[in-house]
């Protein structure tokens, strides 16, 4: 499918998503979302994907919002905005398969919620002159509003519920070392090796038995929004499944037979 504000693209079976709208910052309009929303349900379909990154083109990853769509917005468009803004970031933090936030620039309102519906937020630094790199923020209350795709919810999941207060009341803007330091960024990498390294994390997944993937990352998931004697119940039960599987038999014979290939067949 051809899109006007994403290039979509999948190699051995790792799906890139980059939000092609570099002349305003990648920033979330409804276009972008509309083909956001395209875009994940082909991920959803696609039983050959084994993880997908999203990442944006230019110097942004997404600066946010569109502030010119939002500004004659009133309650009921506002509210329907926020609610359809939240279903599409749900959708991604649901997808079975890993996913990573490659972010290259400003990540900021709608952008660092969009990075948090994401398993793994990698971040550019500053370029060889100290300039440039990845910048985080919610700084929607200087525009008058709360954050709206559901900011409120993952920051204090990711970062604590003192540190996500501090960002989100004064708006502020913090840099990708700060990031990775507060827990929400994973690793940082000059802006030049972002992508390798993200396609490298991802091939670092898709090399594991994928079922066995994607059930590891529902217990976690699951287990997350439940007390610890359920999650473990979850965690006991898809265990169980797994040896259901042709992948367990390839991935122990391999073991007990002392080969480093192994065939994985999603089965």
């Amino acid at each position: 499918m051809m899109y006007q504000t994403i290039r979509y693209e999948k190699k051995d079976g790792i799906g890139i998503a980059t939000i092609n709208r570099p002349e305003a910052l990648n920033a979330l309009n409804s276009t972008v979302v509309s083909e956001l929303e395209q875009v994940i349900s082909e991920v959803e379909k696609d039983a050959e994907l084994g993880a997908f990154i999203i990442t944006g083109e230019g110097r942004s990853f997404v600066a946010g919002a569109d502030i010119g769509e939002q500004y004659p917005m009133d309650v009921a468009a506002g509210r329907k905005w926020g609610q359809r803004g939240s279903a599409l970031m749900r959708r991604i933090e649901k997808l079975e398969i890993p996913t990573i936030a490659a972010v290259n620039g400003f990540a900021l309102g709608g952008g660092c919620e969009l990075a948090m519906s994401c398993d793994i937020i990698l971040a550019a630094g500053p370029n060889a002159e100290g300039k440039g790199g990845a910048k985080f923020g919610q700084p929607e209350v200087g525009l008058g509003i709360t954050p709206g795709f559901s900011g409120t919810q993952r920051l204090p999941r990711r970062v604590g519920i003192a540190k996500a207060k501090e960002l989100i009341f004064s708006g502020k803007t913090i840099g990708a070392q700060e990031a990775k330091a507060i827990g929400l960024v994973n690793e940082v990498y000059p802006p030049e090796q972002l992508i390798d390294k993200a396609v490298e994390m991802a091939r670092s997944f898709t090399a594991n038995a994928p079922i066995a993937v994607k059930y590891a990352k529902a217990c976690i998931d699951r287990g997350m929004q439940m007390d610890i004697d359920d999650g473990i119940a979850v965690e006991n039960e898809l265990f169980a499944m797994c040896f259901a599987t042709e992948d367990q038999k390839e991935g122990m014979g391999a073991f007990l037979e002392k080969r480093k290939e192994k065939h994985f067949k999603n089965k």
